[in-house]
């Protein structure tokens, strides 16, 4: 799975990186982003690339209640084509999730060690993602969920799976609106080269959502 990952990168260069016409004044570097918290994504309006906060768990758009989304922060890339809440957003609702590293957690020594994963250089790159707009009495919530695959050699020594990053190439054909195929859709949700990446064990105290700064990322 995928549940907490960076984004540290100032506005200019996330409207630089992805194209975006539309970016929200205020974006904060994060360097630990939560399930259920408020996450940057774009996505494609049929012209031009739009970025804009989405709480991290899916809320589909016919649930009765809003909770379901702590259940529903990743969606599995073998059965996304089938699944009920997840098959019909393939076609009609992608979205790129910006980040530029990610956790997961390794069992060593009777405990779980976290790791800050990212791609080499520390560039920006984008998660594949799925949304979906909820609305009831009055509520509206936008929400998304992190698309996962079997992880590459790198990261399964650490973890069995990993979220989608795309490659930069690819990020233009998943937002494409004409693009509707699923067989298609899925076959860009491969796993990110394991040379192009590099992992790092960080301080546990990652583990607490609520600590947020720098030096969470620094190498122990």
């Amino acid at each position: 799975m995928c549940g907490r990952y960076t984004l540290t990168a100032d506005k200019r260069m996330i409207q630089r990186r992805f194209a975006a016409e539309v970016i929200p004044e205020r974006v904060d570097g994060r360097y630990n982003i939560a399930p259920s918290q408020e996450v940057l994504c774009i996505i494609n309006d049929g012209t031009n690339n739009r970025a804009g906060f989405m709480r991290w768990g899916l809320v589909p758009s016919w649930a009765d209640d809003p909770k379901i989304g702590v259940k529903m922060i990743n969606a599995r890339a073998e059965t996304v084509h089938e699944k009920p809440a997840f098959k019909r957003l393939l076609q009609r609702r992608r979205c790129l999730i910006a980040a530029d590293g990610f956790y997961e957690w390794k069992q060593e020594n009777g405990g779980k060690q976290p790791y800050h994963i990212q791609v080499k250089e520390k560039p920006l790159f984008a998660f594949a993602g799925l949304w979906d707009k909820w609305e009831k009495k009055g509520e509206v919530i936008s929400s998304c969920t992190i698309i996962t695959t079997k992880a590459n050699s790198l990261i399964e020594d650490i973890h069995a799976r990993m979220p989608v990053i795309l490659r930069a190439e690819r990020e233009k054909e998943w937002l494409d609106k004409e693009e509707d195929d699923p067989y298609h859709l899925t076959t860009l949700l491969e796993a990110f080269p394991s040379e192009k990446m590099e992992a790092y064990p960080v301080s546990p105290e990652v583990n607490h959502p609520k600590n947020e700064y720098a030096s969470l990322i620094n190498s122990l």
